[in-house]
């Protein structure tokens, strides 16, 4: 990839990296579209008659999802082996840590990132691509809230590209994405070769500011006109994202996106009832699959088999 070879890895800068990621997750997603006739109409992709520049950008975890994406597959890799008992103490120990701190402190995600690529790095990409398939089969039929599938189908239904933007890796949200038969997907994408994976990402996580960038790369090259787009994401992380279209949607808010929103007057949709849940995992360890949040849930399984 030109934009990789450009940026030395011992040179870039935050920006760089969320800049970089950004261009990752457009290319993987374009990749994924079947070929344009550049001639043929494109009607069936607008809201309005006309518009074929309109678009809706999609949060995952606790937007369509309950719960995170990253955290099942976590629990699934688990179960299925993928990782040791050893790793899962060190991803315990670190979500731990997340979890006294109460803030995405940027070593720790760096160091939660790095210990959860290690995991992958050797191992075929077709490999984690099945394994997702088996994973994903039961989470998706029971886990996504059926208030915004019904707004995925909304936007579907008028002809709009609608693309799912996530942290999590490429491969699960090209799946999640298929399987709700949305246009695509942006994810946090790793490095590979000759079909196995490196143990490094792309740029970094398509977390906060690289979910913008992500949005905007993808925005330029299917020439769509943000201001008539839509986005929706339960996270204040998401903020930047939110911010670029001309339409933004609050879903099941945490705190702060609450406050954020009703200062912008943003709109809010809460499909939730009774207590909140709790949000479960860190975007921090999104690397390929394994993360800090899953490790504690995988403990749990653990234990039960045991039992």
């Amino acid at each position: 990839m030109a934009a990789l070879r450009r940026l030395t890895r011992s040179r870039r800068s935050t920006d760089d990296r969320t800049v970089l990621a950004g261009e990752a997750a457009a290319d993987a997603a374009e990749a994924q579209l079947p070929a344009r006739d550049a001639g043929s109409p494109e009607g069936d992709h607008t809201p309005v008659p006309g518009d074929v520049r309109a678009a809706a950008f999609f949060d995952c975890d606790n937007t369509i999802l309950r719960g995170a994406a990253i955290f099942y597959l976590g629990v699934g890799l688990y179960r299925r082996r993928f990782f040791s008992r050893r790793d899962l103490a060190r991803f315990a120990w670190q979500q731990a840590a997340f979890r006294l701190r109460g803030a995405e402190n940027p070593d720790h995600i760096a160091d939660a990132r790095d210990s959860a690529l290690g995991l992958v790095a050797g191992k075929r990409t077709a490999d984690l691509e099945q394994i997702c398939e088996e994973i994903f089969e039961p989470v998706l039929a029971e886990k996504v809230w059926p208030g915004t599938r019904a707004l995925v189908q909304m936007h579907l239904d008028a002809g709009q590209r609608v693309w799912l933007v996530t942290a999590a890796p490429q491969e699960v949200a090209r799946l999640i994405a298929r399987r709700l038969g949305m246009t695509g997907a942006l994810g946090t994408v790793a490095e590979t070769r000759d079909g196995v994976y490196t143990g490094r990402l792309v740029g970094g996580m398509l977390h906060g500011p690289a979910k913008a960038a992500a949005v905007q790369a993808l925005a330029r090259r299917e020439q769509l006109d943000l201001a008539r787009c839509a986005a929706f994401s339960d996270s204040a992380n998401d903020i930047p994202m939110l911010s670029l279209v001309g339409h933004p949607y609050v879903i099941n808010p945490d705190g702060a996106l609450r406050r954020h929103a009703r200062a912008m007057g943003w709109r809010v949709r809460d499909f939730r009832t009774g207590r909140k849940a709790a949000r479960i995992g860190i975007p921090a360890a999104a690397g390929l699959g394994v993360l800090a949040g899953a490790a504690a849930a995988a403990v749990a399984v653990h234990r039960r088999q045991r039992a």
